[in-house]
């Protein structure tokens, strides 16, 4: 099957001693640290098993109880979400999705999304990836149709919660001018955590007392993703926020694997995002993993290669190299999805996000000549969405460009991650290459699938249960207990 030009692939070429090279003093390097291909071969079947083992739980109806919790529901979600959406139109959930961000992009120029974890990482990924890097900057109608968006609830942060509330008392002083409007959207699936549940209370205050007590606009400009039970629903028909407006995270999806739920869809709505697109590169990604061998798998295959790399190759450290700037958010979202997963009863890599060719310089001499307890995947955009920017002639050429007057940053991000390629496997470091052809709704959807998808399989090969965060937990009853305390502040007695 010829696979289309916008499909991702995995090259981990370079993470595996080549077959039969002849004997040299670097040679040997590689060979005791890279991966060998009797390594590789004996994994296959054991992880084709384990592709098995998780289809058949995404048909397994078993609600999250304590010390067990399974949530497959993320596999299916995106297929699901675009069939039903044929069939139902307008009141399928997809269809409520659109419609509510449609609803919010035409009444406010200003949208403010709470939520923590993967309810803000995951549409903090698609803003940063998809949108122009300095969108909040533009004025409305070369921003797509799309509101400016920003990020709180993320963090027990006062000082950029009063930074962001000063921003808009200053913005935002006409409520009878839609350019001066503003509109909040909490997501918490539990509707219980405490970061973004202050920031909702301390905003949902600011915005009632903006637009007035009486006025319709301070509930019509608020929208809620949350589970089916939670205290943020209660919340929400307490203050009177319209029910169309509260959205459902499903019960068998968790918060780390909820991108692809009203959780991401309603911000990439907002961002005016084509979110089917999104949906069908997800979808696509599923496919590819049920139905395709090891050798035309990209999930199957990152699972394997990282999995090896660090249970064999001892590595505990991986490094997502983003080839952008645009891409740093999503290395972070892998982080926390990476953490949250595998990080359970001793085991788990730990994940580090750099951005090529920036952190050359910050950690190139470390991953170059520095312990070899790492494993670099690059994560590569194959084409930009703009017109390269060129050297170009210059009268004078004091900077010595002038020898590369047709080369553009393009070229310059190319030679750089070749040479460092090149560079880590002389020495043997392994690194392997995560291609996507470009930046686009769809190649996202693609890559967010494929990393949640090889995480669950990760976690398999593991013995770990990839949902849950028992470990998380235990710190947010621990914080809650010390609030409760006498003090109150978490300062000692």
């Amino acid at each position: 099957m010829q696979l289309p030009d916008e499909s991702i692939t995995y090259q981990y070429q370079n993470a595996v001693v080549p077959a039969e090279e002849a004997w040299t003093p670097a040679a040997e390097l590689r060979a005791a640290n890279l991966l060998s291909n009797q390594q590789l071969r004996e994994i296959v079947p054991r992880i084709t098993q384990v592709r098995g083992l998780v289809a058949t739980e995404r048909e397994l109806k078993v609600p999250p109880s304590e010390g067990k919790f399974l949530e497959p529901g993320f596999i299916d979600l995106p297929q699901n979400l675009l069939d039903q959406h044929r069939r139902q139109g307008d009141s399928s959930v997809l269809g409520r999705v659109l419609k509510v961000g449609e609803n919010l992009r035409e009444q406010a120029d200003r949208i403010v999304l709470l939520g923590v974890g993967g309810s803000y990482l995951g549409p903090r990924a698609l803003f940063d990836a998809l949108k122009p890097a300095f969108h909040n900057e533009l004025p409305s109608r070369d921003r797509g149709g799309a509101p400016r968006i920003y990020f709180e609830g993320n963090a027990a942060d006062n000082d950029t919660l009063n930074d962001l509330l000063q921003m808009l008392q200053i913005n935002c002083v006409d409520p009878e001018m839609r350019d001066e409007r503003w509109g909040l959207v909490v997501i918490s699936k539990s509707g219980g955590t405490l970061e973004p549940a202050v920031a909702f209370r301390a905003l949902r205050r600011e915005l009632t007392e903006y637009y007035g007590k009486q006025s319709p606009l301070s509930k019509t400009l608020t929208a809620a993703v949350t589970g089916q039970k939670s205290k943020l629903r209660d919340l929400c028909k307490a203050e009177g926020i319209p029910e169309e407006n509260v959205l459902t995270i499903p019960d068998d999806v968790g918060g780390r694997y909820s991108v692809f739920s009203p959780a991401g869809l309603l911000p990439a709505a907002l961002m005016n995002l084509d979110v089917r697109a999104l949906l069908i590169g997800a979808a696509s990604m599923t496919r590819r993993f049920l139905d395709e061998r090891f050798e035309r798998n990209p999930v199957l295959q990152f699972a394997a290669i990282n999995y090896l790399a660090h249970t064999e190759g001892k590595k505990p450290i991986r490094v997502l190299s983003v080839g952008s700037k645009k891409l740093e958010a999503l290395g972070y979202w892998y982080d926390h999805l990476l953490s949250e997963s595998l990080g359970k009863s001793g085991n788990g890599a730990t994940p580090l996000t750099t951005v090529h060719t920036r952190d050359l310089y910050a950690r190139g001499q470390q991953h170059q000549d520095g312990a070899r307890d790492k494993f670099i995947n690059n994560l590569v955009i194959k084409s930009t969405s703009q017109p390269p920017i060129t050297c170009g002639m210059a009268d004078h050429n004091e900077d010595d460009l002038n020898q590369f007057n047709r080369k553009g940053l393009p070229d310059i991000a190319a030679a750089a991650l070749a040479g460092a390629n090149q560079a880590y496997y002389e020495v043997a470091r392994p690194t392997a290459d995560l291609v996507m052809p470009m930046l686009s709704e769809h190649t996202m959807g693609q890559l967010m699938q494929m990393l949640m998808l090889a995480t669950v399989v990760e976690a398999r090969l593991v013995g770990v249960n990839p949902y849950g965060q028992p470990g998380v937990e235990a710190y947010k009853r621990h914080m809650q207990a010390i609030l409760k305390a006498p003090n109150g502040n978490g300062s000692a007695s």
